[in-house]
């Protein structure tokens, strides 16, 4: 079985993030970035099933600069057996529906029997990729799952729900989603960090992947206004002088809160 796994670089969750006020964008540089935590929990879903099936083909893909070499090399290090990283100058603030694109096409080229991912994203928190690559692709998707099994003629597993949980299942191929309720990412030992090192990279384009980013050719998302999140403002006191459930009633009023 052949099981590409989605890894995003993220900005630290840790870390101050900032906002371009002109390009709208996220500016990267300003922190540290790191490969974002629940993708390396979809690696660990393939890695733990290649553990128990000899033959499983793991590969690491992401969509990032040229500059993230250093995370794809960590999905390496964990255990992942190869990896694909778009890299590409039009890329840059690519929306969700580009990005959908883009790695569907990957995904193709690559022709695996499963793909992997983690539910949303820390960073842009859109949620709508793996469904979005589904629909690319014409493969059944089970998203956000906080378990699951996977066989050789299909998947199987559990999504949360308001009134307990409901049972999933998808033949192969098809993409998933996983939640945080799945085991962390093994941590890459030595071994595998010199190993990564020798794994087969390959960096594609959007020529490749013949793939246009051209808003003339294919127009997506408009962007018509970008501002930073307002201060704070300070909370309302309300001191009992024996009036303080009106206060507290007019207060819940004017906000809309009841």
């Amino acid at each position: 079985m052949k099981i590409v796994v989605l890894v995003k670089e993220v900005p630290d969750t840790y870390g101050d993030r900032k906002l371009n006020l002109e390009t709208g964008l996220a500016e990267r540089g300003a922190g540290d970035v790191v490969l974002d935590e629940i993708t390396e929990r979809a690696l660990e879903v393939a890695l733990s099933f290649a553990d128990k099936n000899e033959g499983t083909e793991v590969v690491a893909l992401t969509m990032a600069p040229e500059g993230s070499t250093a995370s794809v090399r960590r999905a390496l290090a964990i255990g992942a057996g190869s990896a694909v990283h778009i890299a590409d100058e039009q890329l840059a603030g690519a929306d969700l529906g580009l990005s959908a694109e883009v790695l569907a096409a990957a995904i193709r080229r690559a022709e695996p029997d499963l793909v992997i991912t983690g539910n949303l994203s820390t960073d842009g928190s859109g949620g709508v990729i793996p469904a979005m690559i589904a629909e690319h692709l014409g493969w059944p998707h089970a998203t956000a799952l906080t378990a699951v099994e996977i066989a050789a003629e299909g998947i199987t597993g559990t999504r949360g729900a308001d009134a307990g949980a409901q049972p999933i299942s998808a033949s192969l191929p098809a993409v998933i989603s996983i939640t945080e309720a799945l085991p962390d990412a093994r941590f890459p030992n030595f071994k595998g960090i010199m190993a990564a090192k020798k794994k087969p990279l390959e960096v594609l384009s959007l020529d490749d992947l013949g793939v246009s980013a051209d808003p003339a050719v294919a127009p997506r998302t408009i962007m018509t206004s970008v501002s930073e999140k307002p201060p704070r403002a300070a909370g309302v006191k309300i001191v009992d002088e024996g009036d303080a459930a009106e206060k507290l009633v007019e207060f819940l009023v004017q906000n809309r809160l009841v």
